[in-house]
């Protein structure tokens, strides 16, 4: 029987992500060229993975090193880029390179530190990932709204990923000087498959900015929402409820905060802030307050079935949409348009205003 080894099925899992990402129709916008790169790295990785501790396939280790410090470089650049307005250009990320560079010398020249120069990057990344995400989902000013929490999950889950990578090196060589390794092939081989798994499926996550499962309940306003807002506060928050109602930004399903902020020529983390401080929440859920009301009035005005409004009102993901409308209006939208076409006295539409109170 032929022997297929388990990272070769990680492998075809990782493959099939990215032909997901790459038959979106913005899958090659410049903010998601790097986690394509990323998820082909995943995939390669996971097949020298799986020769070197299926096929007992030596010669592969130096592949190994190299693609380890890519995969820590890239899944930096992917996430960074979505917290710039703009992508960064390709020629000011080569000192990103400069590890993997380090590496191969190594491992030409003198192989006894190329084990700590790994440890050292991934944890490097993976602490950079981590104060990357310490403004919260509104950080990643270039997310979709629709999916800009699930971004920041994926954010959390590569950081934490590339952080207990460096640790588990540090297990295997400490293995290494009591029992002469007798435990480093299933440390490695188990630990890269499932970290692997779990990269890939955030890159594609990330890249898609979508919601492909439900989400967990919304972050509670971040530190700037604990001081009272201020004058420009109140006056930024008057501008953008004005733009939204006048141009219902809202309905565009592509929206994110760092086309919102282009909009009022106003910072990212500005907008952000006021909208933290005066509404008390993220701004994806500012906008999705706008998207539900609007999801309500369709509902109890039109016959249109429940996903085609879904969409009229700017959302993508049907799940993210359910999730929203139960935290905006406490059920769902089928039981909402049951109750208003049944019983129109028993509940009465979601006051306009009542989305925008403070939580």
């Amino acid at each position: 029987m032929i022997f297929v080894p388990l990272p070769f099925v990680v492998t075809l899992l990782l493959a099939i992500l990215l032909v997901r990402m790459v038959r979106q129709s913005d899958g090659l916008a410049p903010e998601k060229r790097p986690f394509l790169i990323l998820a082909l790295l995943y995939a390669l990785q996971s097949v020298l993975i799986g020769l070197r501790w299926g096929y007992d396939v030596i010669a592969l280790v130096p592949g190994q090193a190299v693609l380890a410090t890519l995969i820590a470089a890239f899944a930096w650049i992917g996430f960074s880029n979505l917290a710039r307005e703009t992508p960064a250009s390709w020629l000011r990320l080569w000192p990103h390179l400069l590890p993997a560079l380090l590496v191969i010398v190594l491992m030409t020249f003198w192989r006894e530190p190329v084990g700590a120069v790994i440890t050292i990057t991934f944890a490097a990344y993976g602490i950079a990932l981590f104060w990357l995400a310490r403004f919260g989902p509104d950080g990643l000013v270039s997310s979709r709204l629709d999916g800009a929490l699930l971004s920041y999950r994926s954010l959390l889950i590569t950081g934490f990923a590339l952080i207990a990578s460096a640790a588990a090196d540090i297990v295997i060589s400490f293995d290494f000087y009591r029992t002469g390794g007798a435990h480093a092939g299933a440390v490695v081989a188990v630990g890269n498959v499932i970290s692997l798994l779990a990269l890939g499926t955030a890159a594609a996550v990330a890249s898609s900015s979508q919601s492909v499962a439900p989400a967990p309940a919304p972050e509670p306003p971040g530190p700037a929402a604990v001081m009272g807002p201020s004058e420009e506060d109140n006056a930024i928050a008057r501008s953008l409820d004005d733009l939204m109602r006048s141009r219902e930004l809202y309905r565009e399903p592509e929206l994110n905060l760092g086309r919102i902020a282009r909009r009022m020529n106003l910072p990212a983390r500005r907008v952000s802030i006021s909208v933290n401080r005066v509404h008390g929440m993220s701004v994806s859920q500012y906008v999705n307050d706008f998207r539900i009301r609007e999801a309500c009035d369709l509902l109890t005005g039109t016959d249109e079935p429940v996903t085609r409004l879904m969409f009229d009102c700017g959302f993508i993901s049907k799940s993210n949409f359910n999730r929203e409308f139960l935290r905006v209006t406490g059920i769902s939208p089928t039981e909402y348009r049951r109750r208003n076409q049944i019983r129109p006295a028993a509940m009465e539409p979601v006051p306009k205003t009542a989305l925008f109170v403070s939580r």
